[in-house]
């Protein structure tokens, strides 16, 4: 089946018939703003039918209750399922006249029914109108006029499917349906005419992927918090794949009648059943008939499950001797029975069941037998029931009264309601005996007419839900946006397994079983694990037994729902041990993981096929269905567990982030108190660091973020969501790791910061048992543990606390000692490159002439410490390997991919001796001082001799000074922070004070003079930026790429950029870029770069296209002149870019803007960039990714 061709029709054909539809409905005065009056007798000049007045009627009522958009999308799906029908009917050759309605015999889009139209016997067909219309020539409407003859044909034998269409379905019927390029011939051009042969779930695919466009719009978390009542069934719609389809049915329907047929060959023809791992099934004293087995889906969706129950059922019927006509019709009387809130759906699956049962039994149709398959109905329209003029009976009164009240709001709440035994047989006699009343009566026309038809139908799913099923087998809707009366319903019937409606589901079908009965699943695996499912294992494993269990590889569902799945057979029996296969070995999607599957013998081989009592999930805290767990591993958790010596507090809520957390970097580094160490000068406090989670690292490092604490103590910029955590503990020494974690975990040490929800703590009593627990955790033991107790994301300090936790006095010391060198190696490490706040210098500033010495020095350097942590961290996981008895289930080795300090990389590290040489050109950093040097804080160049005077024997100001200004006077070739703040980038040498100039005089400053073109050379190789000199090349790299990696170096995921280094950039040409320092600008920066590098720069370039159009002139070399003309039009473009840049600037500079470091790159991006008037004027690079969204 190509699933892609019929995702590609069905999901343009929502839109093309909703369009369409709509279309139809302005012809007759109905739009989304405007509709005509109700009663007009014409519209836009046509004067309408009587029947079309009255289906205009119909609809325009119907808009008024429901709306204009739910209205169209109902008619639109209504035609939709209409057409996969009757194209799946015609394909098999299932239609009772069989002519083709949509193609000929040989599949053309040439509708055999248009040719064989006055050779049609058809009920309701008016022969005289065909004529008619085929003598006019009118085949559009001829076309429009069978198609509905054929469906109220249809309705006498499938009324489920094919109701009358005398209403306004009828009316909005699309035009051009004979077109090219029709939703009719598009479904018969993209979906292969052989994926209709045979093949029913095409009716599933198909509608799932008619309704994916609107499930994401619902899911989407901008749609907002729960759903609205009609969005309930688009949000949770998910289509089952066929082969887990089997596999819930072979092992709850087939289970049930093999256990009790111990001379049944069914097992053999049970592609998917499980036998346990020696072959033998245990068989139930228990005879039951195929009549008794009743199945019961209760989100029945397309139907998928129905027919393939109904194949196990046909099975069961054959082994009993019954032919195939036989079975039909004892199926659908006795053991099928489906409902769902969805009409669509419900449609569908009634279809799919009845052409499942044409299927076996070719005379099927004419039977007039209707399948146990309903959508449900809801009273909310109803009043009291009782009618007593016509009503003397009051036990049946009293049913009716009970149905009112107990299908209110079923839309929303469906099978989820208890509906209590009752003689819903005999109330339905009642209501038709009660129908029958001849008294002229206009309030029992009334109830004749709309009330009756609501109640028997209500009576009729009554029935299905007051029954105990043999089998229940669904696969439930997945939504936790709770909302309504389904949350009302839900918090007061199901609270404790109100995590998502899955888990409700879950178990108000085990309610639907009998006693020893079987209930299958297939749900997401977060139940398995997650504190919100808790109470709900616990009940299935006190109550419940797993009889098979199926976990899929993480990922294996993702083409058809971004959610990892298992599934699952419950008996309703206690003590029952379970067969458990576990898939995620065996990588890729649903067909991989059905092929993985099949292969019995290789699962078992593999260690992925387990026999497991539920009970003994009960000795792991929080219960999760961790069956793969080994003995050895299930022992250790009777040792005491993290939680006996530690104390977990909540982080920081701070209700709005945006306001007032930032990367450390934004802020001006004097306001962050980096040593705090209690809470008690906290009014002195400004900006204190917040451990915050981050990527994967052990031991130490993540440490970005900073909090405005006295803001969250003391403004009333706070809101109600704020939650300032105990104050005790801030900046305590702790252990502390990400929340969100998308591979394995990694722990680390927390001191001097607050930190947030995204990086729980765990404080301890002593720092012993503090290094040991990190040395604990950062080993591979930990990670075996967190996957059995939550391999989900997201880790939380429950699945941390209740690790057991095995302390050894006899290599306490050893193991403390070396967690503490793990710890210095790792901050040695984050310290090396300038993300970090203690960052002293860049590890290529050597005493040595050139960076390729100081590379190598540095290459041995970070090599030798990552192998030893490597071998520190492989020597940990040896002793916790023995400590816990796993020798035979783990290895101590670890990969270098998990060390996580970083080797030399000659590329990553030149860029980031670039950044730190652009640094020392703004102050930043300087090659005479270790650490910040200007961050926030007024440049000068008296400052800057204040900054190095802090250090001994350096030079006077007044030296400074004179050497500064080029008095004639050099100091030691002393290198200097740019003067005004502005280092322009251009793309040839103009300026002697360019960006490579600089770079140039900063290289000499540091490696001397002599080496300055090998270290050029150097510099060029690892870059690889293009150019024919190094000078060009590293030219290149600040044209194109400087600034993309200055962005990567300044961001956080989850934060986006936020550079401190500001590029002026005035387009593709190349005209003019210029950095700026953020913490070093004024309200001046933007007048004193229009005036001393834009302008300059424009005045350059005139003065060049003077000099090429004089070549062009005097020169004889026709190769020299057609090169001057080429640079002559390069020059005019960048002029004409500057110019068209420099009327932007001019507003900014002229509005001299003040920015305030506190309010974060984001905010203060955008402010540059908006004038005093105002308006806002690009002027900066990249500024829709790196600036906040503009407020509306």
């Amino acid at each position: 089946m190509d699933k892609n061709a019929i995702k590609k029709f069905a999901v343009w054909a929502r839109t093309e018939l909703i369009s369409r539809v709509s279309l139809k409905g302005v012809e007759y005065g109905i739009t989304e703003d405007n509709i005509e009056d109700a009663n007009a007798d014409s519209v836009g000049g046509k004067v309408l039918s009587v029947d079309e007045k009255k289906q205009r009627q119909a609809l325009i009522a119907e808009i008024n209750d429901k709306g204009y958009k739910q209205v169209m999308e109902e008619i639109a799906y209504t035609w939709f399922n209409r057409f996969s029908a009757l194209r799946f009917m015609e394909v098999n050759g299932y239609l009772p006249s069989h002519v083709r309605v949509f193609t000929d015999e040989q599949n053309n889009f040439k509708p055999q029914i248009i040719t064989e139209a006055i050779h049609l016997d058809l009920d309701g067909l008016d022969m005289e109108k065909v004529y008619e219309l085929k003598e006019a020539e009118k085949t559009e409407e001829l076309y429009k006029y069978l198609l509905i003859v054929q469906c109220n044909a249809l309705n006498k034998i499938l009324p489920g499917m094919f109701q009358k269409i005398a209403d306004y379905t009828e009316l909005l019927l699309p035009d051009n349906l004979l077109r090219e390029g029709s939703v009719i011939q598009q479904m018969i051009e993209l979906i292969p005419e052989e994926d209709w042969r045979e093949q029913i779930e095409i009716i599933g695919w198909i509608y799932q992927y008619y309704i994916s466009e609107r499930h994401e719009q619902i899911v989407n978390p901008i749609y907002g918090k729960g759903f609205a009542k009609e969005d309930i069934p688009s949000a949770t719609q998910i289509f089952t794949t066929d082969w887990v389809v089997c596999y819930m049915v072979d092992n709850s329907l087939g289970r049930y009648w093999i256990e009790r047929h111990p001379e049944s060959s069914l097992s053999d023809k049970l592609q998917f059943f499980v036998k346990p791992k020696n072959e033998e099934i245990a068989y139930i004293k228990e005879k039951v008939t195929p009549q008794e087995m009743t199945f019961f889906d209760p989100c029945m969706g397309s139907g998928h499950i129905l027919v393939y129950a109904f194949d196990v059922l046909m099975e069961i019927y054959r082994e009993c001797g019954y032919t195939d006509r036989e079975a039909v019709s004892e199926i659908l009387q006795n053991n099928l029975f489906g409902l769902d809130i969805d009409e669509r759906c419900s449609q569908l699956a009634y279809f799919a069941v009845m052409m499942k049962a044409r299927s076996y039994d070719h005379r099927f149709l004419t039977r007039g037998i209707k399948p146990h398959v309903l959508s449900i109905r809801e009273s909310n329209t109803l009043g009291a029931f009782t009618h007593r003029n016509f009503m003397p009976d009051k036990a049946q009164n009293e049913i009716g009264e009970y149905l009112t009240n107990v299908f209110r709001n079923a839309k929303e709440i469906g099978s989820l309601q208890d509906v209590k035994v009752a003689d819903y047989e005999g109330f339905q006699t009642y209501l038709r005996t009660c129908a029958n009343e001849t008294t002229l009566d206009i309030e029992l026309s009334l109830w004749q007419n709309q009330e009756m038809p609501l109640m028997a139908q209500l009576a009729e799913q009554a029935k299905i839900l007051s029954k105990k099923y043999t089998v229940v087998c669904t696969n439930p809707p997945y939504m936790n946006n709770l909302k309504g009366e389904l949350r009302k319903f839900i918090l007061s019937n199901f609270k404790d397994f109100s995590g998502d409606l899955f888990g409700v589901f879950t178990v108000r079908n085990l309610g639907f079983a009998v006693e020893n009965g079987y209930s299958a699943y297939m749900t997401p695996n977060v139940w398995m694990y997650i504190k919100s499912f808790e109470r709900l294992r616990e009940y299935i494993i006190s109550n419940k037994s797993i009889s098979s269990f199926l976990l899929l590889a993480k990922g294996a569902f993702y083409k058809e729902a971004t959610v990892d799945v298992c599934s699952f057979d419950l008996t309703n029996k206690e003590g029952v041990n379970g067969e458990y296969i576990r898939l995620e070995q065996y990588k890729g999607d649903m067909d991989n993981q059905k092929n993985a599957f099949l292969d019995r013998q290789k699962i078992i081989e593999d260690g992925n096929f387990f026999t497991r009592s539920m009970l003994q999930f009960k000795k792991i805290p929080g219960c999760p269905i961790a069956f793969w767990i080994s003995d050895n591993m299930l022992d250790t958790f009777s040792s005491q567990s993290m939680e006996n010596i530690t104390t977990a507090k909540a982080g920081i809520v701070s209700g709005n982030d945006s306001l007032f957390l930032r990367l450390w970097h934004e802020v001006e580094v004097r306001e962050i108190t980096f040593d705090a160490t209690n809470f008690d000068d906290h009014e002195a406090y400004h900006w204190v660091p917040l451990n915050k989670g981050g990527a994967y690292r052990r031991h130490y490092g993540n440490y970005e973020y900073v909090i405005n604490i006295y803001d969250i103590w003391n403004s009333d910029k706070v809101n109600e969501s704020v939650r300032r955590s105990d104050p005790d503990f801030y900046f305590k020494r702790a252990m502390s790791w990400s929340y969100v974690t998308t591979g394995k975990s990694s722990f680390r040490i927390t001191e001097n910061k607050t930190s947030g929800t995204a990086a729980p703590n765990l404080f301890f009593g002593n720092d012993r048992d503090l290094f040991y627990a990190l040395a604990f955790t950062n080993c591979c033991i930990t990670q075996k543990y967190l996957d059995l107790l939550n391999p989900t994301i997201n880790l939380n300090v429950t699945n941390v606390s209740t690790l057991p936790f095995i302390i050894s006095d006899e290599v306490i010391d050893y193991v403390v000692d070396t967690e503490k060198e793990n710890i210095a190696i790792a901050k040695q490490d984050w310290d090396a490159y300038e993300n970090s706040w203690d960052f002293q210098q860049h590890p290529l500033l050597r005493k040595v002439p050139t960076i390729a010495e100081a590379f190598e020095q540095w290459k041995t350097e970070s090599n030798n410490r990552f192998n030893r942590l490597k071998a520190n961290e492989e020597e940990l996981n040896r002793i916790f390997i023995d400590i816990y008895g796993l020798q035979d289930e783990l290895t101590p080795e670890v990969e270098d991919k998990d060390v996580t300090v970083r080797k030399a990389d000659l590329s990553r590290d030149v860029r980031s001796f670039i950044s730190y040489a652009v640094g020392c050109m703004f102050g930043r950093y300087s090659i005479y001082k270790d650490g910040l040097i200007f961050a926030g804080e007024p440049y000068s160049l008296q400052a800057f001799a204040d900054k190095l005077n802090d250090r001994p024997g350096t030079i006077s100001a007044d030296e400074l000074e004179r050497a500064y200004r080029n008095e004639g006077v050099v100091v030691d070739e002393m290198f200097f922070p740019d003067a005004d703040n502005v280092i322009p980038i251009t793309d040839e040498e103009y300026l002697d004070d360019d960006i490579v100039s600089r770079l140039c005089a900063w290289l000499k400053a540091v490696y001397g003079a002599d080496t300055l073109e090998a270290n050029l050379d150097y510099i060029a190789k690892a870059l690889g930026n293009k150019g024919s000199t190094s000078r060009e090349i590293i030219r290149n790299y600040f044209l194109n790429d400087f600034f993309k990696d200055h962005c990567q170096t300044y961001s956080v995921t989850g934060s986006g950029k936020r550079p401190i280094y500001w590029l002026f950039d005035s387009g593709k040409q190349n005209g003019f870029k210029a950095l700026v320092y953020l913490h070093r600008y004024t309200p001046d920066t933007i007048g004193n770069l229009r005036i001393d590098y834009l302008h300059k720069m424009q005045r350059v370039y005139e003065s060049e296209i003077n000099r090429m159009q004089d070549m062009m002139d005097h020169s004889e070399n026709a190769r020299e002149v057609a090169a001057a003309s080429k640079r002559k039009d390069k020059l005019a473009k960048q002029l004409k870019e500057c110019r068209e840049y420099d009327e932007k600037i001019s507003h900014l500079a002229l509005s001299r803007i003040e920015l305030d470091l506190d309010d974060g790159v984001k905010v203060n991006y955008r402010k540059l960039q908006t004038a005093q008037d105002g308006k806002f004027y690009e002027v900066l690079a990249d500024s829709k990714n790196i600036m906040v969204k503009e407020k509306k």
